[in-house]
């Protein structure tokens, strides 16, 4: 598609997917939209809301385009403002996930839906209620004066019966859009952080998108969304912004593989437009690094692979040898895992890992850590989150800790050993391109000296206070 010109504004359909709560369905369905329009030979652009790595590859291939977060906290208003106006002017129907329930988080779906005047469809799983789910929508709508609720998706709707029921207890002014049924196989397949990775069930989700854009069809639905009237984003402003820090020249190498695959592809895109080249390679298969200045060890799920990494005794050297040169290394979550000396996986059992780092890494069952913070590097601070549901014990003193979005509790640790710089939180790297470009141009080993290992008391914040 050639490149639109630039204007000053950009218009499209859009609509916002939201819930009541986490677990009603609004991946599936957002998927299934995706596909239903897809197939009708329409581009539709696909945005998560908050921060997320799964359902955007999940969403990505439905929708056959690039799918990106947008966070008004993490990212900033302008980056959202940026990426809504460049999909606008080439889609036909732009669709943007919620994260949690509609209201929850500061700042929540609804304050992103309000800035940009998207228009609501509620996802509701209606399993085990009828009136109900349209006294909740009811709720919802009237929460707020700011946020417009264009009409409820019934998910799991058990029969004719059921959906009338429904649809004759809603308020007039909100549609019963459509009832999804109730089928095992429309549903996305889960795991303990969230969506299986797309890549791992690649055909599997294929059958589920078109089963889901079936059901849509039938409910005359593509006919609703193609109907909504556009929505105008304003172009960015044009006003002169300071120069990217360079890479120029330097090579960093991404581990990229089913262990470590929790990579923003806006941190990508800014590494190469920094100047930076970048190297992929697999600490699952492959036997040796690609030639490369500087690594970064991403998050993912080694506790899924514990064993296989432990055998890649080559790789193991690589990385070793590579952190004994002094160079620098990023590891974030499950990249922090893989260098700590031991992980005891899933199943229990422990495995050798980097050692780069004093410390052994396991699971915590069903606790976990989830929240936005600020990681407060000696480089600078950049924003970013957890969310993992294992514990590092016996690690070094951490040089620093994130700072949490609200909650007065210390964040997540920051460690830092010769020339890694290591933590369980997950960096967006446009938040401040400098701080990274000054931790990967150089070791940052003498920012912090070595320091003696010993234990720690851990802080954390349970699933309901995430967003904390």
């Amino acid at each position: 598609m050639a490149k639109p010109t630039e204007a000053a504004s950009a218009a499209c359909p859009a609509l916002f997917i939201a819930a009541p709560a986490s677990g009603q369905g609004k991946t599936t369905v957002t998927a299934a939209l995706a596909r239903l329009l897809r197939n009708r030979g329409k581009v539709v652009r696909v945005f998560k809301t908050g921060p997320d790595y799964l359902d955007p590859r999940v969403l990505a291939q439905a929708s056959g385009q690039p799918v990106d977060p947008l966070d008004l906290w993490m990212a900033g208003e302008a980056d959202c403002r940026r990426r809504l106006y460049e999909a606008a002017r080439e889609a036909d129907l732009i669709l943007v996930e919620g994260a949690m329930g509609l209201f929850d988080g500061e700042p929540s779906s609804a304050d992103l839906a309000a800035l940009f005047d998207l228009p609501l469809a509620i996802v509701m799983d209606v399993k085990g209620m009828a009136q109900t789910a349209a006294a909740l929508v009811a709720g919802l709508a009237g929460f707020r004066d700011d946020v417009c609720i264009a009409g409820l998706i019934a998910n799991a709707c058990g029969s004719r019966r059921h959906r009338e029921l429904i649809e004759g207890a809603l308020p007039a002014e909100i549609p019963l859009l459509a009832a999804v049924p109730r089928d095992a196989a429309l549903a996305l397949p889960e795991r303990h952080l969230g969506l299986v990775q797309a890549e791992e069930i690649r055909d599997d989700l294929e059958a589920r998108f078109e089963a889901g854009a079936a059901a849509l069809e039938a409910e005359g639905l593509a006919e609703a969304l193609l109907a909504l009237p556009p929505v105008t984003f304003a172009a960015p402003p044009q006003a002169a912004t300071a120069p990217l820090p360079s890479l120029r020249g330097r090579t960093l190498g991404v581990a990229r593989d089913a262990a470590f695959s929790f990579i923003y592809q806006a941190n990508l895109e800014l590494l190469e437009r920094m100047g930076a080249s970048l190297r992929f390679f697999s600490p699952l298969t492959d036997s040796r690094l690609p030639p490369c200045d500087a690594l970064w060890l991403p998050g993912g799920y080694p506790e899924l692979h514990a064993a296989a990494l432990a055998a890649n005794a080559p790789m193991r050297e690589a990385i070793q040898g590579f952190f004994a040169a002094d160079k620098p290394i990023l590891a974030e979550c499950g990249g922090l895992l893989y260098c700590l000396e031991s992980l005891t996986d899933v199943d229990g059992e422990t495995h050798a890992m980097l050692g780069l780092l004093p410390g052994r890494g396991a699971m915590r069952g069903r606790r976990g850590c989830q929240g936005m913070q600020t990681a407060e590097l000696p480089e600078g601070p950049v924003r970013g989150h957890a969310h993992h549901r294992s514990v590092a014990e016996g690690t070094p003193e951490p040089i620093a800790f994130g700072r949490r979005q609200r909650h007065p509790a210390p964040g997540e640790a920051i460690y830092r050993e010769r020339g890694l710089t290591a933590t369980y939180l997950h960096l967006y790297f446009p938040d401040n391109p400098a701080a990274l470009a000054r931790l990967f141009a150089s070791s940052p080993a003498s920012a912090c000296p070595t320091i003696e290992t010993h234990s720690i008391t851990t802080y954390s914040i349970t699933s309901e206070e995430f967003q904390g």
